[in-house]
């Protein structure tokens, strides 16, 4: 019997549940008809129920009877004419733009191009049903027990970011059960939480969850797409990841995963892909949004409406300043924060999202419309400040409610530890905040979100373990990723015996670490890189989902001590507000004495523009004064804590520090020490100097 069909309402778009049955409503500006379909669990069609209302270019229909867990998608027709941007094609079933759960995965060998593929002229209309290959939206329901969530709303100034993939963190691990290992349920797991909350760190950014689909060209080599960032649904959970099946099981899993992470404090940020679609250019398949409405979903270039601009290096871009397509993602932005109950964003490629005409713009409709929102009020957002696009690398240019990645961080730390010459005046900015890319704008340290490594290029062990990039097993004859010329080269003054070479191997990791941890801003460890996380040098393993990637969980001596580490680290930075605070530092106070933070040479002097300048000089002395923080406790009394000494040698070879004065004029006593391998938390009372080993950092202490 044909289901009954109602007006329905244009808004919400999506499939939404009520008493009835299933509202369905879908965006298309030039479409002549929309028809939903349903499949059985066989997926096998059963029925197609047009929608015969139109209203805004919506069209709209509240379907009877139907209920959570059905399998659908849209069937949309109008003018095939891709000279001017129009692909409908009847023929081609589509992923609702809108679907919160997506079943099912692209069968690359059916038909999901609208076009003749057999002749390669994506002007030649195929007729096909591509139904068999295309993954089918699922009706979900939003009943779920939320009582006793409550978010850490942990401040960003407070904050410690693991970047983190889902299945990689818990696919080997043997303390997590295995139906579990790889699942949002395995990264929820009490043994997965348990070291989240030993390492210390306050909020787990997962690589992208958004529903995404396996490359055709990686599928042909037996790989698959392990990072993510081809984004297919928006509002649905990947179902890779999810133990409960993928017919609505996925959103609850997603849930309870955010739910218990919130229970033990951690926050739970998201890498979202507003930028670009997994339909690709003009010889893509048909999913999604190219067949529902291309001009709307993906901009064209000027003049040319066949083809795309491409700011992302995936043939396409999608449209933000079209309203509906900016519409779109301020509604998935907040259905994550509303019905998911996430606690932040990092948008991949947010220039992209920037671009009015051409140009990255600060004033763009994107950014406004994020800043009066009053949901999005609240939550953490943070950009990567680049496309690959002209013009794209906006580090420090985005608006004041924004954090970025600050690549500039990355690139000067490593090139300073790595021994290049003439680093030393940009190496001091990043330790101290940034502020010659943040404070003009009225933003804080804690806008630079700092990192040395993260899940794109190599791990923090193969950095100073490698240097050249080994990408052979992605099957492009290693030419993909970057050509990375800050990793780690020993050179003929390092040691030759492999004793030796490893230890150097752990200093170095132990150095990024704790510069890492002792500047202002906010860490992001690249997660794996407490133990030592290998992918025996593939600096580009977006397509290796196996042990290349997967997060080995039998750890060595070295690593433990590593892990360890790691840990005393966190713990150090945030017991200590003046290793990160809310503000810039002040060479000096209204008083005119000593301010918060001072330069010394190894002579125990200050800084002048002798030592600066001096390109070959690898040593320095940063002083943190705990006597002058802006901080105040809950009664609103001045805080004051420790003063610190962070004394700096990336040369090869010891270096002696006189020290200067401490404020309280107590003892310096040693904190830590880069180069005690077996102990490096060794407290130690010192006189007026200290030979601070070649590469090697020391952080003093003038407290108890």
């Amino acid at each position: 019997m044909p289901r009954k069909l109602l007006p329905g309402r244009p808004y919400p778009l999506g499939a939404k549940l009520n008493q009835k049955g299933t509202n369905f409503a879908l965006y298309s500006e030039h479409a002549t008809s929309v028809e939903v379909c349903f499949f059985d669990e066989a997926g096998n069609q059963t029925e197609c129920v047009p929608l015969k209302e139109h209203t805004a270019f919506v069209y709209h229909g509240l379907i009877l009877g139907v209920k959570a867990g059905q399998r659908y998608g849209y069937r949309v027709d109008g003018p095939w004419d891709p000279n001017n941007g129009y692909r409908f094609n009847k023929n081609k079933l589509l992923v609702d733009p809108y679907a919160e759960a997506i079943c099912g995965i692209v069968d690359w060998k059916q038909p999901i191009f609208s076009y003749d593929v057999a002749s390669g002229d994506d002007l030649q209309k195929d007729d096909q049903d591509s139904a068999a290959g295309v993954p089918k939206s699922v009706v979900v329901s939003h009943q779920f027990d939320w009582a006793g969530d409550s978010k850490p709303d942990t401040s960003l100034a407070d904050s410690v970011i693991y970047e983190v993939h889902v299945k990689g963190y818990s696919k080997r691990n043997p303390m997590v059960p295995e139906p579990l290992r790889g699942t949002y349920a395995g990264l929820a797991h009490p043994a997965s939480i348990d070291y989240l909350k030993r390492l210390g760190v306050t909020a787990v950014e997962l690589l992208p969850v958004h529903h995404f689909i396996d490359d055709g060209h990686l599928v042909d080599q037996g790989l698959s797409n392990y990072w993510g960032y081809n984004t297919l649904g928006y509002f649905a959970p990947m179902a890779r990841y999810s133990s409960s099946g993928d017919v609505g099981g996925q959103v609850q899993e997603f849930k309870q995963m955010v739910k218990d992470l919130h229970a033990a404090g951690l926050e739970v940020i998201l890498d979202v892909v507003y930028n670009h679609t997994c339909e690709g250019n003009q010889l893509g398949p048909t999913l999604s949004f190219k067949g529902a409405c291309n001009t709307t979903y993906y901009r064209m270039v000027d003049g040319d409406c066949r083809h795309y601009m491409d700011y992302t290096g995936t043939g396409n871009t999608l449209n933000v300043h079209h309203p509906q397509v900016l519409k779109m993602l301020m509604d998935s932005l907040r259905y994550w924060v509303i019905e998911m109950h996430v606690d932040g964003f990092r948008f991949d490629l947010a220039a992209t999202l920037a671009r009015e005409l051409h140009d990255v713009s600060k004033l763009s409709a994107f950014f406004d419309t994020i800043n009066q929102d009053p949901v999005l009020a609240d939550i953490k957002l943070i950009a990567e400040p680049w496309d690959v696009g002209e013009g794209g690398y906006q580090v420090g240019q985005f608006p004041i409610v924004w954090a970025e990645w600050n690549g500039k961080y990355r690139d000067t730390v490593r090139r300073f530890w790595k021994g290049d010459e003439g680093q030393l005046s940009d190496f001091a900015y990043r330790l101290t905040g940034s502020s010659d890319l943040y404070q003009h704008d009225g933003r804080k340290p804690y806008a630079s979100i700092n990192f040395i490594t993260a899940h794109d290029g190599f791990t923090l062990d193969d950095l100073v373990s490698y240097d050249d990039k080994h990408n052979e097993a992605n099957g492009e004859n290693n030419k993909d990723g970057a050509n990375d010329n800050d990793s780690w080269n020993m050179g003929a003054e390092g040691p030759t015996d492999d004793a030796a070479i490893n230890e150097l191997r752990e200093r170095q990791t132990r150095n990024f670490l704790a510069t890492l941890m002792l500047s202002q801003g906010v860490p992001m460890l690249a997660g794996g890189d407490e133990v030592a996380r290998s992918q025996l040098g593939n600096n580009n393993a977006f397509c290796q989902d196996n042990e290349l990637t997967w997060y080995d969980w039998n750890l060595d001596a070295p690593r433990k001590r590593l892990m360890d580490f790691t840990g005393k680290l966190i713990q150090l930075r945030l017991s200590h507000p003046n290793l990160h605070r809310r503000n810039f530092f002040q060479d000096r106070d209204v008083r005119g004495s000593m301010g918060d933070v001072a330069w010394y040479n190894t002579n125990g002097e200050q800084f002048d523009d002798s030592n600066w300048n001096a390109v070959w000089n690898k040593s320095l002395a940063l002083f943190l004064n705990g006597m002058t923080l802006d901080t105040a406790d809950e009664e609103g009394n001045k805080v004051e804590d420790d003063s610190f000494l962070i004394l700096i040698n990336a040369a090869p070879d010891g270096v002696e520090f006189k020290l200067p004065a401490s404020p309280t004029n107590s003892k310096w006593k040693v904190v830590m020490k880069t180069d005690n391998i077996t102990d490096p938390f060794a407290m130690a009372q010192l006189d007026a100097e200290i030979v601070v080993g070649g590469r090697s950092l020391v952080l003093l202490s003038d407290g108890k």
